[in-house]
């Protein structure tokens, strides 16, 4: 690992498919600069060999976990899956299928060997990847480029109709919000979880959790009877109101409280089924925390299937109109925890007038459930701004940059290893030191979490923010609801670290998330731009809500992580990992997906090592590299979503054509625009052959060798098809490295 390295992240589904046409240019223009570009493989079934396989696949993970603790890191990182129990146990179907002697996921485990097996699969489950990269807090904005396109170009949306009846509906009591209680450390200790039932036996939930001086300590429950009541109370009210019910989770990122409480909505809709067959579905392993999909899944091939059937559709029948995932398929928002994500799933509902697939198939007004009120009430301001004003207009809309607190694993994306189901009555505590630090009363069947946000990453990013007030020119406000247990704590570090930084000429304000979203919005309207700084989970949010409605896919936002020892890592955008990408290039040898967050992360990671090592030609290539994808969409270059489009190759070919004339053209280092000159012309004068041949295959059905793990030689050939292209880089580069 040198100074003059950028590693790349190998990841999932379509951006992985991508990284095959797309590395491979990087690595010949990177290699006549004198930079390398190293691939690490971080996703889910590289995870699972990792854990299951380590002398055929090391832990490239843990691996990057140790570099970004270092001034030297700059690390590129792709969306990759943060998988759900089924995904889990459908990359390890496939690793299995293709010779991989890995266990099956033990949904439960029947001795302390399957017990072992679990914990080392939990640790891949959800969001694993991003608290271990994440030594840094967030800084999103949209790509200038992106955002310019976007005005000119505005993506397509819908308007509201003043009496639209979607809304979004939350708890009003017992949920996380109305539980959270919140402390700061004041000495470094070593604490304990316990639940001590109502007869005073005591159990340890988890030993040994270091605590350091300063850090804010969190932990709330969930009440399940209040959950049920709640569920139960809303689709009563969509059924009245004739409007689709639509839930919308994290199930993927909150990896064990939410999809418990997916679990929950799916046993109340199913009420009746539950109650007629409840016992043999237990028998059967069905988890409806894993979703409808799950329950037919245990049940096919049973004598009672066809009967089980009939009785799910008959609920369903009977609640109301469910959201629909694929209307023509028959899957619903109940059917799969992974299927709606609430930052994925929320936005297109502002994005277009209100409105969501229902059963029929036709576009409806929807109740959004979002069970905890913490962050609800963002969506809950977003959906009531939008209807009130009509919609958001991307062709005149101000920017929302935003500075997420997310280093060191910081607030509820951190609470994986300290969620619990209470399995009785009784109490559920922190302790240290012989001192009880938090403590709730709970009942069986409630979840209870606890979180840390440690105090170095809250400092650097009340830093962050008040710098990119200074560097933007606009305001800046602090999304904190003193009423909120946490924010209380958050904002004594808050107001007494802008006391003691410069902050003359930053406006700053500081308002609980439905104020803050209100002001911001009010901005947005008017094409003014805001810095939003937020806590890790309105992050995750905001940079998928705004860059929707602004851009059209959140995909396009340059995500700069300044790690806190001094190295970047830059992630491509908020849009995930596109799984029905890649169900189109397998059916039809097209590839949709937009690198242009991949480009916005290398031209940054070329900007900060030319910086960092006084690299001059990474310097040059960055500026080139956003030069070349300011005149890619200029030139209307980006992948189309139909068969006869360009597609993502072609994308790729236009972008180094582009790439390598402003390498040629520029007069900064004319031993550089000599060595690139060769290419750029090559490529030009074989333009037309290039991009036949990448468009030779289209329509028809591509084999890339899997799904989760795709054989690197067939997914090669499908993504690399010109061997034009190919010849030509290798040629006309190999005596500029």
């Amino acid at each position: 690992m040198t100074k003059h390295t950028i590693h790349w992240t190998k990841t999932d589904e379509a951006p992985l498919l991508a990284t095959y046409s797309f590395l491979p240019m990087v690595q010949h223009v990177a290699r006549a600069a004198g930079i390398t570009m190293e691939l690490a493989d971080i996703s889910l079934a590289g995870r699972i060999l990792a854990a299951f396989a380590p002398e055929q696949h090391p832990d490239a993970l843990a691996a990057l976990g140790d570099l970004v603790k270092t001034p030297e890191a700059i690390v590129i990182k792709l969306p990759n899956i943060s998988a759900s129990v089924p995904q889990l146990q459908a990359a390890i179907k496939e690793l299995q299928g293709q010779g991989y002697a890995i266990p099956d996921y033990p949904e439960a485990p029947k001795n302390d060997a399957e017990k072992a097996t679990q914990e080392r699969y939990k640790k891949i489950l959800g969001s694993a990847v991003n608290p271990v990269l994440r030594e840094g807090n967030s800084d999103r904005r949209p790509i200038p480029a992106a955002k310019a396109y976007a005005k000119a170009n505005p993506p397509k949306t819908a308007p509201w109709a003043k009496d639209s009846q979607t809304h979004v509906a939350h708890m009003d009591g017992g949920d996380f919000f109305a539980h959270e209680k919140s402390t700061t450390i004041s000495a470094a200790t070593t604490a304990k979880i316990e639940f001590a039932d109502q007869g005073g036996a005591v159990t340890v939930l988890k030993d040994a959790l270091p605590l350091q001086a300063g850090e804010i300590l969190d932990a709330t429950f969930m009440s399940v009877k209040a959950l049920r009541a709640f569920i139960k109370e809303q689709m009563a009210d969509a059924k009245a109101k004739g409007v689709v019910f639509s839930l919308h989770l994290k199930a993927t990122m909150m990896k064990v409280s939410d999809p418990i409480i997916f679990g929950h909505v799916v046993e109340v809709f199913l009420e009746d089924v539950f109650a007629k067959h409840g016992a043999l579905l237990k028998d059967l392993g069905a988890n409806p925390n894993n979703g409808i999909a799950d329950i037919e899944a245990k049940i096919a091939g049973h004598p009672k299937e066809a009967e089980i059937k009939a009785d799910i559709a008959a609920a369903l029948a009977k609640g109301p109109a469910l959201m629909m995932v694929d209307a023509k398929k028959g899957i619903t928002n109940l059917h799969r925890p992974n299927d709606v994500i609430i930052d994925a799933s929320t936005p297109p509902i502002v994005r277009w007038g209100g409105q969501v697939t229902g059963p029929d198939g036709a576009e409806h007004d929807t109740k959004a459930v979002i069970p905890d009120t913490t962050y609800a009430v963002f969506h809950k301001a977003m959906v009531d701004d939008a209807r009130a004003s009509g919609g958001f207009d991307p062709a005149t809309m101000g920017s929302v940059f935003n500075i997420g607190l997310m280093a060191q694993k910081a607030q509820e994306y951190g609470s994986h290893d300290k969620t619990f189901v209470a399995p009785a009555d009784g109490t559920m505590r922190i302790v240290a030191d012989g001192q009880t630090l938090l403590e709730h009363q709970v009942e069986a069947g409630d979840i209870w979490r606890a979180c840390q946000t440690k105090d170095a990453p809250i400092q650097n990013w009340i830093e962050l923010a008040v710098n990119r007030g200074r560097i933007t020119g606009a305001p800046v406000v602090f999304w904190l609801d003193a009423a909120r247990a946490h924010d209380a704590q958050l904002l004594q570090k808050v107001n007494a670290r802008l006391g003691a930084l410069d902050t003359d000429g930053v406006e700053i304000h500081i308002l609980p998330p439905a104020e803050a979203a209100h002001f911001t919005n009010a901005r947005v309207a008017k094409g003014q731009d805001t810095n939003a700084a937020t806590g890790n989970v309105l992050r995750d949010h905001l940079t998928d809500m705004y860059p929707i409605l602004e851009l059209g896919t959140s995909a396009k936002m340059l995500s700069i992580v300044p790690l806190m020892r001094g190295g970047a890592l830059l992630e491509t955008g908020a849009g995930g990992s596109a799984p029905k990408h890649v169900e189109q290039l397998t059916a039809e040898n097209h590839l949709r997906w937009d690198s242009l967050g991949e480009f916005a992360a290398l031209a940054a990671a070329f900007d900060h090592l030319g910086r960092q090592s006084r690299n001059p030609h990474a310097l040059l290539l960055g500026k080139a590299l956003n030069d070349a994808t300011t005149r890619l969409l200029g030139e209307g270059k980006s992948p189309g979503r139909k068969v006869g489009d360009l597609d993502n190759r072609g994308s790729h070919f236009y972008l180094l054509l582009y790439w390598a004339q402003a390498l040629a053209g520029q007069t900064e280092d004319l031993r550089l625009a000599a060595a690139f000159a060769p290419l750029a012309q090559a490529l030009a004068a074989n333009e037309d052959k290039i991009v036949a041949e990448l468009h030779a295959g289209a329509g028809t059905p591509a084999d890339i060798g899997g799904y989760y793990h795709p054989d690197d030689a067939k997914a090669g050939q499908v993504m690399r098809p010109s061997a034009t292209l190919s010849a030509t880089l290798a040629e006309t580069l190999a005596k500029a490295a």
